[in-house]
């Protein structure tokens, strides 16, 4: 496992940090907080995970159009 949120910057001894890591990390939650205005993801109102999972697509679309 490797370390991907950076260290407290008063902390004596920084851990190594992976900024590619990082930078990833940020992207994904970046996503996943502009997806939480969408109900219907957060309290799957869908019966199958095929409808959800379809749910979930159309939403990043709709995203990446922005």
């Amino acid at each position: 496992m490797a370390v991907v949120i950076p260290t407290r910057p008063n902390r004596t001894e920084p851990l190594p940090l992976d900024e590619e890591y990082d930078r990833d990390r940020n992207k994904i939650e970046r996503f996943f907080g502009r997806m939480k205005p969408y109900r219907r993801l957060a309290t799957r109102y869908d019966k199958t995970v095929v409808s959800f999972l379809a749910c979930w697509h159309i939403a990043a679309a709709l995203d990446w159009l922005r």
